[in-house]
């Protein structure tokens, strides 16, 4: 998506775009989201305020309309089946053509908000591995941080390794050769590559003329094993500059295909090591602390108890019951999300997992004021508000 200059993204719904790629590249989401801009042209600008919100009701789009919104960033999707038609039969055709007609963009980041560093995940994170110190400016938490499932990523140029053996006064323009082809290219680096010294032989059959050495018999040559990195798209060519260049009738080579890097504090949950165990009532509190919410459920599993003291926390803003057996097979003692089905909960605490729930969107919600503050670092002079009528649709009885 390219960076922002120093006066940030366009007022406009590209730019908008850009600045939530950003914070949450959609690289991030998971395969089976609908994350990214829903409605909108992207070059329109960004006359009105941007309206953040967890779901995309038809209130909280009377709500963007009576505003004179530019444009709307919903956390959840508000279009998750294909549409066959756009009319008024349904809440979410009702949306989505009133947005249109109203000139109202639809952004959605979801997991890839999730998933990034300093989204929803880590500010989620932040009510159990509370700060080491107040001191303003001091994010040092009191626990090992990172991601329950790191995010894998393989940047395009390190798809694929193209190894080839060849003599070493050829090895200067072979390695050039390829290098124009598109290979060994590392980020902002080129010419990447990586020779070690070796013997090689062949033996030559009839009718062969090899550069090095005479046919009929084994031959030992001295050799260099190159190494360098390579697209998917670019190979092709690459493979045939390095027949076109290599002194040998059949030069000697392979190709590996490149398995992608996990990245640390990136991906799908967290899991949290804590520097001073605590019991799960004390993370309920700090987690309702946290979340503003009045109520929190937990289920403990036998052998532990309301003063057992843990230490390994998997945590998972929404809905994370899929990640039960991850944070079982991670070592984790106590797992912390929004919602949860009641099997699921019973199969976790038989795996000897605790369960602390604190509502879905109540996991989520809060976070939307950093994201407001953050992109409005990324678009001066573009408002963003919180939809005042967007809340849990689920009440709670007193």
């Amino acid at each position: 998506m390219g960076d922002a200059t120093t006066k940030g993204f366009p007022a406009t719904v590209d730019g908008l775009v850009r600045a939530m790629d950003a914070v949450a590249p959609l690289s991030g989401a998971e395969d089976w989201d609908r994350v990214g801009l829903h409605v909108g042209d992207p070059e329109r600008e960004l006359e009105g305020p941007v309206l953040l919100t967890i779901d995309l009701t038809e209130r909280v789009l009377d709500e963007a309309i009576g505003l004179r919104a530019s444009a709307i960033v919903a956390y959840h999707p508000p279009i998750w089946k294909p549409l066959d038609r756009i009319t008024s039969a349904t809440a979410t055709e009702r949306i989505v053509r009133r947005a249109i007609e109203a000139g109202i963009a639809v952004y959605s980041p979801h997991t890839a908000l999730d998933a990034a560093p300093g989204g929803v995940t880590d500010w989620l994170t932040e009510c159990v591995a509370v700060k080491a110190s107040k001191n303003p400016g001091d994010d040092a938490l009191t626990a090992d941080v990172r991601a329950l499932v790191p995010q894998p990523v393989r940047e395009t140029s390190q798809q694929m390794k193209l190894v080839v053996f060849v003599p070493r006064d050829a090895l200067d323009q072979l390695r050039g050769a390829l290098a124009t082809a598109g290979a060994g290219q590392i980020g902002a680096y080129e010419v990447c590559s990586f020779a070690s010294a070796g013997t090689g032989t062949f033996f030559g059959t009839d009718g062969t003329d090899p550069a090095v050495g005479e046919s009929g018999r084994l031959e030992e040559v001295e050799e260099v094993r190159l190494e360098m990195v390579c697209s998917r798209h670019a190979l092709p060519l690459a493979v045939e500059t390095l027949r076109q260049f290599h002194p040998y009738e059949e030069p000697a080579f392979d190709v590996y295909e490149l398995q992608p890097k996990p990245m640390r504090a990136s991906g799908t949950g967290r899991r949290l090591v804590l520097d001073q165990p605590a019991t799960v009532p004390q993370i309920g509190q700090r987690l309702r602390a946290h979340l503003g919410v009045t109520r929190i459920k937990f289920a403990l599993p036998d052998g532990m108890d309301e003063n057992t003291k843990v230490r390994r926390i998997a945590i998972v803003p929404g809905s994370g019951g899929d990640l039960v057996s991850t944070a079982v097979d991670e070592g984790c003692e106590l797992f912390v999300t929004g919602e949860m089905t009641h099997h699921t909960v019973i199969g976790a605490n038989a795996r000897g997992l605790g369960v602390l729930l604190a509502g879905h969107t109540n996991t989520e919600r809060g976070y939307l004021p950093r994201l407001a503050d953050r992109l409005g670092a990324l678009l001066p002079g573009v408002a963003f508000e919180l939809s005042k009528s967007d809340g849990d649709p689920l009440l709670v009885l007193k």
